[in-house]
């Protein structure tokens, strides 16, 4: 599929950075946050793709408020859930005119853990809490208005960008004179990056459907914890190292449940790309080296 124009909801997150930073130089990138296009409304969403005429649109908007999702359920199904649907609506009937893509992210989350092999797409979704149900539902919404949508769930998202696991625990490492890290957590952590280079290429192969996108290999958040603290003192970011303690979840308690093994097969997804996506260790360092090269600038 060959883009002009390109309209990203969500576009001050993570994603929505990294796919600013990686956009082809020919390509238009029309990026929105919740104040330039609310997609909570219908009038909103056909006003702008009327003004735009993108050729794809990726909603990178979300909810991502996962403990808080357990009281504020109204709010992540109106955005979660409605909204994409909503999203895919007009798509559809912007599609009656000229042809445009859809690019709908969604999450690990809509699985319950229970499982000991990485999941498939078609693997059947049970999520935990509040945050999966509604991207859950987004899904199923996306794909009820729009067959022809690309769904991409990933996991563990971070980025040089917003707030995430990376740096808070680059922030507590250098606060705190020891941490406790949950292990009986397992999935795969995913540098934004990964997943915006990977937008970008299934798009140019046309595909369609759920998939799964994340870096390769597996870890719990005690294994990302130690790792981020042995990379950031190798490049520098951090002037000590702190005893890092392997805990249960039950000694964690949070609002929202997690699942305890949410790794995803991407087979389908690297035979769309033709290679293999990174292994989720490379790429935190080529995050951390970024982080650190910006430190040294500012």
């Amino acid at each position: 599929m060959k883009l002009q124009r390109v309209l990203v909801t969500g576009a001050n997150g993570q994603l929505g950075y990294e796919l600013q930073h990686t956009v082809a130089p020919d390509v238009e990138l029309i990026a929105t946050d919740h104040q330039t296009l609310d997609i909570t409304h219908p009038k909103q969403i056909a006003a702008a793709l009327e003004q735009y005429q993108p050729d794809l649109v990726i909603n990178a908007a979300a909810y991502t408020a996962v403990d808080k999702a357990e009281t504020d359920q109204v709010n992540a199904q109106r955005l979660n859930g409605d909204a994409a649907g909503l999203l895919a609506q007009a798509v559809a009937q912007a599609n009656q005119a000229r042809p445009t893509k859809l690019v709908h992210i969604s999450t690990d989350f809509v699985f319950d853990g229970a499982y000991s092999l990485p999941y498939a797409p078609e693997a059947t979704p049970a999520p935990l809490g509040v945050y999966g149900a509604t991207k859950l539902s987004g899904e199923q919404q996306v794909q009820a208005h729009l067959s022809t949508a690309l769904i991409l769930r990933t996991s563990w998202l971070y980025s040089t960008h917003g707030n995430n696991f990376v740096k808070s625990m680059l922030r507590f490492m250098q606060e705190r004179e020891q941490l406790g890290v949950v292990y009986d957590q397992v999935g795969s952590p995913t540098w934004a990056r990964t997943l915006a280079q990977s937008i970008w290429a299934l798009v140019a192969q046309d595909a369609q459907g759920i998939l799964h996108c994340s870096d390769n290999g597996v870890a719990s958040w005690y294994d990302f914890a130690v790792t981020i603290q042995e990379e950031a003192y190798h490049l520098g970011l951090l002037n000590k190292r702190i005893p890092i303690n392997p805990i249960r979840s039950s000694a964690y308690p949070t609002p929202a449940k997690r699942p305890a093994f949410s790794v995803m097969d991407k087979s389908r997804t690297e035979e769309y790309l033709g290679y293999r996506l990174p292994y989720w260790r490379s790429s935190l360092q080529a995050m951390l080296t970024e982080l650190h090269e910006s430190s040294q600038h500012a």
